[in-house]
């Protein structure tokens, strides 16, 4: 399935730990490489390349570096979970592997078979991280209690408090509405001492990190820090996805040609709504698409849950009835773009 979808236990989201930005990239590029709804060997390890790093807004020039450096301070970082026993402490990974940039370059035919891709000209594997054992039960065959989101949704984060705060969020997004303690916030963040003073933790944690989610994530969001009596005890999380019209609206001429349609926003506009977008996928359509089952189901990895253990065509074929509704077809990626290269097979 897609390399792009990071599922997590719930609580895993809910457990304290304190990971730089870095180290967030690297757990997060590790878990979205995990397979979905299957078991896995807890002794196999998870492959981060350069371009995992400058997919998440790293500088090319200095991702080799920042992935080394991370993987050093990785190896020694822990995470302190709640359970009904108590908490439970333990580190995240098991073991890491560092790469010879030298080594990893020369031997490419290493990354297509671990990535199952040729690799760009200037990608490498760099690093392959080997989740502790007492972490993959929270990483894999979760059938509920579970969050999940796009690695891309949080490309471009510079805080770490950003990466923690957005999966706040998502744990609660079918409901937009999260409001916590600020004694638990505090201890999820693993902030210890920092910040005692409230004014501070809003300035330089929440303020930092509502301001990047509104700026580079596909949502916005507001805050309240709510009182019991005089003192402020709470936070209050409201947020929404942005929609697609305000989030792409770019100002230019009308009469500017687009160079990715060829086309003027007025053109456009005058472009008819393709049929299926009203009327649904025809069998001949679905057939097209099913040219390339895998390509299309990767592209809607969100529509599957983690435990789903069915193969592609199995898939598939379930979703051939929402593809012929036209209320349900729209909400399928790569729809288009799929039908339009089959023309030219």
């Amino acid at each position: 399935m897609s390399k792009d979808l990071v599922v997590k236990a719930n609580a895993l989201i809910e457990a304290g730990y304190q990971l730089t930005t870095n180290e967030q990239r690297l757990i997060l590029s590790a878990i979205a490489c995990i397979p979905k709804g299957e078991p896995i060997d807890p002794n196999v390890g998870y492959c981060v390349s350069k371009r995992n790093f400058v997919n998440l807004g790293v500088n090319p020039k200095t991702a080799n570096r920042e992935i080394r450096e991370a993987c050093d301070r990785l190896f020694s970082r822990y995470v302190t979970i709640k359970t009904e026993q108590g908490e439970f402490k333990t580190r995240w990974v098991q073991d890491i592997m560092k790469y010879d940039k030298d080594w990893a370059e020369y031997n490419r035919e290493f990354f297509i078979e671990t990535i199952g891709e040729d690799p760009d000209e200037d990608d490498c594997i760099l690093a392959a991280i080997t989740f502790s054992r007492s972490v993959i039960p929270y990483l894999t065959e979760l059938k509920s209690n579970f969050t999940q989101y796009m690695l891309s949704d949080v490309k471009g984060f510079s805080s770490a408090y950003s990466f923690r705060i957005f999966e706040f969020m998502m744990q609660f997004k079918a409901t937009g509405f999260i409001k916590i303690g600020l004694k638990e916030f505090r201890q999820r963040l693993d902030l210890g001492d920092k910040y005692p003073a409230t004014k501070d933790l809003r300035v330089y944690v929440i303020d930092t990190a509502i301001k990047e989610i509104n700026e580079k994530s596909p949502y916005t969001a507001k805050y309240d820090l709510l009182k019991t009596g005089r003192k402020i005890t709470h936070l209050e999380l409201r947020f929404k996805p942005k929609a697609k019209a305000i989030e792409h609206k770019i100002e230019r001429d009308p009469d500017t040609i687009d160079w990715v349609n060829g086309q003027t926003d007025n053109e456009a506009q005058q472009t008819k709504v393709p049929s299926w977008q009203t009327k649904g996928l025809s069998d001949a359509q679905i057939k097209k698409i099913g040219v390339y089952t895998k390509e299309f189901i990767d592209a809607n990895s969100s529509k599957i849950a983690p435990n789903d253990r069915r193969d592609y065509p199995e898939i598939f074929e379930e979703w051939k009835l929402q593809l012929k509704d036209p209320k349900t077809v729209k909400s399928f990626h790569k729809v288009q773009e799929l039908l339009e290269r089959t023309r030219n097979v």
